[in-house]
């Protein structure tokens, strides 16, 4: 098993925090390839975090569906030290609510769905809003702009190929991403998966693009959610800093512990490498006075259960 060329060590010089991220799951990280500057590949991202402990890794990419970039990069170094999995955001690229790229990526091997992020009406008018301060990355290859993508119909119900994606979904036991539809979207296709009995039903990042406040997560919670906060946004170093833990805390109190867990978001060009930031995050939490059983249960048990491993 070959390491990636110019592979760059991690070095953990916590204890406390490497003996705490031993076991962890990211299941958000945003690895090249890309048309959105990377900082690192999908081998550099999973020989980092194998040295730092973590158990398995989710990979996303908002244009394309990765799985089959893990096999390649697999097969091209004699395989990965730990698991490596993806799925499909049906954004433009992929030909948004498509049931056949949410069929292809499950059949492949990929574990989760994201309905539209790049394209949601919520994200475009963050994206574009005068003055946004959010930096999202520009992509390199000078695409057009994507278009709007929403769940909806004129009459308000849900669409026939969401219902489509869904089914899909449930018969794949995968998990179902509202992505960066608006809160009252995501409200509406959680209540809609969860009627279908899907089981594994996220949300990422409720009050960046979202727009959720802790009560209304915490309606989703009883719908069957789990809440996912990103690490970036919580790390003062990264371009996609928003908040203090006092934030991210709140929400966890409001969606449980056992509901919440933290995805690093990162593998952007010029932010923190994903590890970095989980090591900072964790030493926040210990400091803040979060026990250590928590804190395992956000980065390693929750998201964990939820990938089904």
């Amino acid at each position: 098993m070959l390491k990636p060329e110019g592979h760059e060590p991690v070095t953990l010089e916590d204890p406390e925090v490497a003996a705490i991220l031993d076991g962890a799951v990211d299941l958000h990280v945003h690895p090249s390839p890309s048309p959105f500057p990377r900082r690192l590949s999908i081998a550099e991202a999973a020989w980092q975090a194998h040295e730092a402990g973590f158990r398995a890794i989710l990979v996303k990419s908002h244009h394309h569906s990765m799985v089959t970039d893990i096999r390649a990069a697999s097969e091209a170094l004699g395989g990965l030290p730990i698991p490596v999995v993806s799925g499909v955001a049906l954004n433009n690229y992929v030909g948004g609510l498509n049931p056949y790229a949410a069929e292809l990526a499950l059949a492949q091997g990929g574990r989760m769905v994201w309905f539209p992020t790049i394209s949601s009406h919520a994200h475009i008018c963050v994206h574009e809003a005068e003055g946004q301060n959010m930096r999202f990355p520009t992509n390199n290859l000078g695409l057009r702009h994507t278009t709007e993508i929403g769940i909806l119909d004129a009459e308000g119900a849900i669409k026939p190929e969401a219902l489509d994606i869904l089914e899909v979904i449930k018969a794949h036991d995968a998990i179902m991403s509202c992505g960066h539809l608006d809160a009252d979207q995501t409200e509406r296709l959680i209540e809609q998966a969860s009627s279908m009995g899907i089981k594994r039903i996220l949300v990422n990042h409720p009050n960046f693009v979202i727009g959720a406040e802790p009560e209304r997560v915490r309606r989703w919670v009883a719908l069957g959610a789990r809440i996912e906060h990103s690490v970036c946004q919580y790390d003062d170093r990264t371009s996609f800093y928003q908040w203090g833990l006092d934030t991210l805390l709140g929400f966890v109190r409001a969606a449980g512990v056992e509901n919440t867990l933290l995805g690093s978001d990162l593998g952007q060009a010029n932010n923190p490498l994903p590890v970095d930031a989980y090591a900072r995050m964790v030493r926040g939490l210990l400091d803040a006075g979060v026990s250590k059983e928590d804190v395992r249960r956000l980065i390693a048990d929750n998201p964990a259960e939820l990938l089904g491993i």
